[in-house]
């Protein structure tokens, strides 16, 4: 979120995981890696010497233990009960805000809805079959995405249909075994990338995944790599490649 204001951070938790996870917006290279984000070095926090520390507390970080290095940032996303997509345009301007970006906040709301406005045209036709959106999460086990996902509330606002009804967490996200897919009939499987070598191999090789319905009806779509946990940017990011990916098929 901070990079879709125009900053970049000089450290962040987890590089690697970003670059696998994420992807996009790309970091500098010369960014930071303060390890993981669960427990980042606090070492190494005291020697860049921050202007601020961003971060979403309440899941294994605490603000008190990072006040001492400068002022923090709490950025809740998933954190109450307002839908994530509504949430994340409140956090886009509260952000802008505090770093001093409100006109490039108020920019990034219009492009996000304008985006989402012609990814719904350009769906126009495209709407009849229901989509089943998931991330592999090994080679028996998936994430399906549903009621109360950021992804989730990008489909509706492009007016599709989402096949997964079942109970989510309170990320938006059902974790069942891959027999679950059974349930959506013949949906079209969206898959985020990146899909992990073992998954790929049960792609190949499994008579179950061959003769699931849904398999049986359409080519598995896949879309490239982003964060479904994010803000504003990954919500029009999706919604651009979800129609470019569902018109081309």
């Amino acid at each position: 979120m901070v990079m879709s204001l125009g900053l970049a951070p000089i450290a962040v938790g987890d590089l690697k995981g970003y670059t696998q996870w994420v992807d996009q917006p790309t970091l500098p290279d010369t960014t930071l890696d303060l390890g993981s984000r669960g427990e980042p070095s606090l070492e190494l926090l005291e020697e860049v010497d921050p202007d601020l520390i961003i971060a979403t507390y309440g899941y294994g970080l605490v603000a008190g233990d990072f006040e001492r290095f400068a002022p923090t940032y709490g950025l809740p996303l998933y954190a109450e009960k307002t839908a994530p997509y509504l949430q994340a345009r409140r956090e886009t301007q509260r952000l802008g805000e505090r770093l001093g970006r409100e006109r490039e906040a108020e920019t990034l709301l219009f492009r996000t809805e304008r985006t989402i406005d012609q990814s719904r045209m350009q769906l126009a036709d495209h709407k009849a079959t229901p989509l089943c959106l998931f991330t592999f999460f090994d080679d028996r086990h998936l994430r399906i995405y549903g009621t109360g996902s950021l992804l989730q509330d990008v489909m509706d606002r492009l007016d599709l249909r989402n096949a997964w009804n079942g109970e989510t967490s309170e990320w938006g996200i059902s974790t069942v075994g891959v027999e679950q897919l059974a349930t959506v009939g013949d949906a079209r499987l969206v898959c985020l990338e990146p899909i992990m070598p073992h998954a790929v191999r049960m792609i190949r090789r499994s008579s179950l995944w061959q003769n699931l319905p849904a398999v049986r009806a359409h080519p598995i779509a896949t879309i490239p790599t982003l964060w479904p946990f994010g803000g504003l940017d990954v919500a029009a990011r999706f919604a651009s490649l979800l129609a470019d990916k569902l018109v081309s098929v």
